[in-house]
């Protein structure tokens, strides 16, 4: 039976909430940077209570400004920060630092950036996330899945064995999250359900470069922690 138009409306703006949620995330930004990116390049105006609202889910009816203006500075990301360095550096310091640390854009399957049309599809429930981001992890699930990773980098070694091959492995740069990635992996803290949605694909890259992972694609990469995860409970259950 296919989905009422309101079902539809309500998957779509869970998946952009999703979307924006995880474009933040991975490239470690504030509410302001969008927003400030797309006054300054003259893009279009979105203000810091609509990416705000987008990411949690209760913007429901976005002008088509908003997704014009997003797009529009995902195709500058996608093209290259460089192109922008003399409208920022100087006159935008932080922002411009904020980009040089980290300026991913979104992608569809085609690896071409997401357009106004493709944002508005998602947000209206009429096309799915891209393959990249279709995942969902539930605040329940993120401590079980913290201690699968765990698992599943040592590869029943201690920590200080495997430490500097994972870490060498592990290439995101900001030394917040190399921190995070290095606790969770000890056992020391938890990932959030938050924090791992925006670590998703860094963590998949870093299993393929290490060998540990053959099987797929990020989803695929998160099912095999589920199913570690499970296993561990069902153990734990059984003693």
């Amino acid at each position: 039976m296919s989905l009422g138009y309101r079902d539809k409306l309500l998957r779509g703006r869970r998946a952009m909430a999703h979307l924006i949620h995880l474009w933040h995330e991975r490239n470690a930004w504030s509410h302001r940077v969008l927003p400030l990116l797309s006054e300054i390049l003259d893009l279009g105006r979105v203000h810091n209570s609509q990416i705000s609202n987008l990411r949690n889910g209760k913007l429901s009816s976005p002008g088509p400004e908003v997704f014009l203006a997003l797009a529009q500075v995902n195709t500058i990301l996608d093209q290259g920060i460089e192109s922008i360095r003399d409208q920022l550096e100087k006159s935008h310091p932080e922002l411009w630092r904020s980009l040089e640390d980290s300026a991913l854009p979104l992608k569809n399957d085609s690896g071409n950036p997401l357009s106004a049309g493709e944002l508005f599809e998602i947000f209206a429930g009429l096309k799915p996330l891209p393959s990249s981001f279709d995942w969902y992890i539930e605040d329940e699930e993120a401590s079980a899945l913290s201690d699968a990773l765990s698992d599943h980098f040592c590869q029943n070694r201690p920590w200080r064995s495997c430490k500097v091959t994972i870490m060498d492995s592990y290439k995101v740069t900001k030394p917040l999250r190399r921190e995070r990635f290095a606790e969770v992996i000890a056992g020391i803290k938890d990932f959030t359900a938050e924090e791992l949605d925006g670590e998703l694909l860094d963590l998949y890259e870093t299993s393929k470069k290490l060998s540990y992972f053959h099987g797929g694609g990020p989803n695929a990469f998160l099912n095999q922690l589920r199913d570690i995860a499970s296993r561990k409970t069902q153990e734990i259950d059984n003693e």
